[in-house]
């Protein structure tokens, strides 16, 4: 299928470009987590303790990309604004890539701090888990309709305020990934 012919179709089917973009999604960590599917190599603790500082490094990096799009969107510069989001949703593809590396490698590390820190810690890890699984198919429509209209079609169309939905939720799950990433690796310790 041309470029041209699958923009349409995504334009014209939207939703349903987004629940199959979702599903693989889904399924890409799902299967990680819940199948031993051997095509991860096996990761050291310094691979792993890499890989997390990246996934910290591109997780920042996508919220200052949403936040800056956020800004620039509320000042009229419109193709800035495409520009960041575009830009945050290709981090994220890459923040996928690389925890599905980590989390298939083996790499897992155990929180060791106070109680009170080791439940705030439990707590905002759960949040930001929750808020990840349900900003997937927002920031999906929204891109999805960012993507396949021009700007004057999406004044009138729902992509402002799924938009909306899909930023806040986006921004606040990447700042608890990296608290709880600061936490983990740099305030308090863990076992590997």
């Amino acid at each position: 299928m041309s470029p041209v012919r699958l923009r349409e179709w995504i334009r014209t089917r939207t939703a349903a470009s987004t629940i199959v973009l979702t599903v693989i999604g889904y399924g890409l960590v799902l299967g990680t987590f819940l199948l031993d599917v051997p095509i991860y190599p096996d990761l050291t603790q310094g691979q792993t303790n890499f890989l997390t500082h990246a996934i910290a490094v591109i997780n920042a990096t996508t919220t200052a990309l949403l936040i800056a799009g956020w800004y620039w969107i509320r000042n009229g510069r419109v193709n800035a604004h495409r520009r960041a989001m575009a830009g945050a949703f290709g981090t994220i593809l890459l923040f996928l890539v690389v925890y599905l590396l980590k989390v298939g490698g083996g790499g897992t590390k155990y929180f060791e701090g106070p109680d009170p820190a080791y439940y705030a810690y439990l707590l905002m890890l759960a949040v930001h888990i929750v808020l990840s699984m349900v900003a997937v198919p927002v920031v999906l429509y929204a891109l999805l309709l960012g993507l396949t209209r021009t700007p004057a079609e999406l004044r009138d169309s729902i992509h402002a305020r799924v938009g909306r939905i899909a930023a806040g939720s986006w921004i606040l799950s990447l700042v608890l990934g990296i608290v709880t990433y600061l936490m983990l690796n740099h305030i308090w310790g863990y076992t590997f």
